[in-house]
């Protein structure tokens, strides 16, 4: 599969890969089935779109926007149930198409934040708890869905610079993989809540909680960040 994906995009052929089953989500199949390394890999690939949506919105809205680039890209979707979240309370899932937006901000009001929270697919529901325990402890989280590097990464340095300010130094990347794509995001004071071993077999939900993908551990990952980031 990967040389057919290479091909394309060494081609730039208008081909759409639709992959389900992306993370440790698909629990008991074990690890010989949980792709932990393959997001890293495949935006490795040159002229590749690699898209992972947060919900049914995203997915939507973004497979309207592959349609219409008419390149190479990978859509990649989930085995597990993934809430559709309230977009009357979070922001509308349109900016999507710009391969990262807010979807929810620290201070509606001021915009000001504390910590940017970056996440993509099945873990943005998770940055959006984290951000409502974090508020409970004065602390705003501005959460970022990024469904696609490639698109975000084209998009201008203003619009980059209004999504992910670059004094906010205190940030926290959250995927169900390594973290090796991250690094350029986060910098030198983020933490990247990630994978970086092969997983196991147990439902999802239990695999999510051992290896750290929940809301109480994007929080003190976002309290150390804060407090690298404040010297």
């Amino acid at each position: 599969m990967r040389g057919a994906v290479r091909l394309s995009a060494l081609m730039q052929l208008p081909v759409t890969f639709v992959w389900t089953h992306d993370s440790i989500g698909l629990g008991e199949d074990g690890p010989t089935h949980q792709p932990v390394e393959h997001l890293a890999a495949l935006r490795a690939i040159p002229g590749l779109d690699l898209v992972r949506p947060a919900d049914a919105n995203e997915v939507s809205i973004c497979w309207k926007n592959i349609i219409e680039r008419a390149k190479p890209a990978g859509l990649v979707l989930s085995r597990q149930n993934l809430p559709v979240l309230d977009r009357n309370k979070y922001a509308a899932a349109t900016s999507a198409v710009k391969g990262a937006y807010v979807v929810a901000y620290g201070d509606e009001l001021s915009k000001q934040c504390d910590v940017l929270l970056i996440a993509t697919g099945s873990e943005v529901s998770i940055a959006l708890q984290a951000r409502e325990i974090l508020a409970e402890k004065n602390v705003k989280a501005r959460v970022i869905s990024i469904p696609c590097f490639e698109w975000f990464f084209e998009q201008s340095p203003a619009y980059q610079e209004e999504v992910m300010p670059r004094k906010i130094k205190a940030r926290v990347s959250v995927e169900a993989g390594v973290s090796q794509p991250w690094h350029k995001i986060i910098g030198d004071y983020g933490i990247a809540i990630s994978l970086e071993h092969f997983g196991a077999s147990a439902g999802a939900s239990l695999l999510f909680k051992e290896f750290g993908f929940t809301a109480e551990n994007v929080v003190a990952a976002a309290t150390e960040s804060i407090k690298r980031a404040n010297g």
